[in-house]
């Protein structure tokens, strides 16, 4: 319809009551759109939310978009009831209104929901959506103003050649689009799918995210193969591209491919799970997060390390946790030979209980390593069942411990003994040798 048509007759209804009548009916459908999201936000979305995690992020996302879908949905039952009885060209310029809102908002519900997740959107992403929402409310505009049939009419007229065939630029467009809404869809789903799988605590963490990452994957290729096929592409033409791709993994992308099966392999054989720790030639730290290309270790300063997935598999790695997540750690120290061990030894026995993290069993013991120069060489250990938490803070503590035990003289520490015979016979002859002073 054209604008002036538009205006023409917005003008004539405000003669009329019918313009009252549909003003009223667009405040009430705003009104009882945000009564009935709040009411359904009380009801099941703030109760969701309050999980947290990746669950509780989404339902209030989607809280915000709520409202919107609501309102549109009010609005259109209102017009469909109201055009039998009179003429609706006011609620005909709100309903696109709202519609493109609603549009918008459940794009940036479905684009947060994807790549914000662990964080905040990036710059790239938030001026993806303020593209989004110009050219939204630049088909709205066009729409009403009666101009979008004559866009789309030039668009179904201009022929872009693509090798020996020509498309138009609106089945170009189309596909585009087709693309870009099934790719957000199959993402969405898969985040979804992906907060089902993460919630079942009674399968495998690694089985949980091996399945969270198939399912992903196999969701994107179908969109795309589905969104190629809507598009009036010839899926043969695959065949090439695939040969092609076969060809550039074999020949520039072998680690990059040996890096993915690595990590699939290491989520289904689950050797590695999400907060074992591990030692890896010279890093060590916690498994925070396997991804299927690298995992990201964490040491236990705070420090993230990211580790190829193919050095997982070909290398040696020392997992403290696969089978007994119980480690021993130790203090050593050197007593006096004068000490009595039989007193000794028991009583360093004693120092590691009571100290936090330490197992009662297995038990602690001490042991003899070696007789050096200095004493008697002691070794402590003691046992904890925590170690991605690292062994600094009980070791110190025991330490402290057995620190009172020396202060207060209760265990003689070791040292270095020196004999001074030589020096004193070193000290007497350069005596006898030295000139006697003047007894004038």
């Amino acid at each position: 319809m054209p604008i002036s048509d538009l205006l023409a007759d917005l003008l004539g209804d405000i003669q009329r009551p019918a313009i009252l009548w549909q003003a009223l009916a667009i405040i009430a459908c705003i009104v009882g759109g945000w009564g009935l999201a709040r009411l359904i936000h009380r009801a099941w979305l703030h109760e969701r939310a309050q999980q947290g995690g990746l669950m509780g992020f989404g339902v209030a996302s989607f809280g915000r978009v709520l409202p919107p879908l609501l309102i549109v949905a009010l609005l259109a039952l209102t017009k469909l009831v109201m055009e039998r009885y009179q003429s609706v060209h006011l609620l005909r310029v709100a309903l696109p209104l709202f519609t493109s809102l609603a549009v918008i908002r459940t794009f940036f519900y479905l684009l947060r929901r994807i790549f914000a997740r662990h964080g905040p959107l990036g710059a790239a992403l938030q001026t993806f959506e303020r593209v989004f929402a110009l050219i939204v409310w630049l088909g709205v505009a066009m729409h009403l103003t009666g101009v979008l049939p004559d866009v789309i009419s030039f668009l179904d007229k201009t022929m872009l050649p693509i090798g020996k065939h020509e498309v138009s630029l609106a089945e170009l467009l189309q596909g585009i689009v087709s693309i870009v809404v099934l790719m957000m869809l199959a993402l969405w789903a898969g985040a979804a799918l992906e907060e089902r799988l993460m919630g079942l605590e009674r399968v495998h963490s690694s089985l949980r995210v091996a399945m969270a990452r198939v399912s992903r994957a196999a969701l994107i290729l179908v969109s795309v193969l589905f969104s190629l096929s809507l598009a009036g592409l010839d899926l043969t033409v695959l065949s090439v591209f695939g040969g092609a791709l076969g060809v550039g993994l074999g020949l520039g992308m072998q680690r990059i491919a040996s890096n993915y099966v690595s990590g699939f392999i290491i989520l289904l054989e689950r050797s590695l799970t999400i907060g074992d720790p591990i030692t890896l030639d010279k890093y060590s730290g916690k498994v925070a997060r396997i991804n299927t290309r690298y995992t990201v270790l964490r040491s236990t300063d705070g420090t993230q390390t990211l580790l190829p997935n193919e050095m997982l598999i070909t290398g040696v790695v020392l997992n403290q946790s696969v089978t007994n997540r119980n480690t021993r750690l130790v203090t050593k120290l050197v007593v006096s030979y004068d000490s009595d061990l039989t007193t000794v030894m028991p009583l360093l026995e004693t120092q590691p209980q009571g100290v936090a993290r330490v197992l009662e069993e297995p038990v602690p013991n001490v042991l003899l390593n070696a007789f050096v120069a200095d004493g008697y060489e002691l070794e402590v250990g003691f046992w904890i069942g925590d170690p991605e938490n690292g062994g600094g803070g009980p070791i110190s503590e025991v330490n402290r411990k057995i620190y009172d035990l020396v202060h207060a003289g209760v265990i003689k520490l070791g040292h270095p003994a020196i004999d001074t015979r030589l020096l004193d016979a070193h000290i007497a002859s350069a005596v006898a040798r030295s000139p006697h002073p003047d007894t004038n």
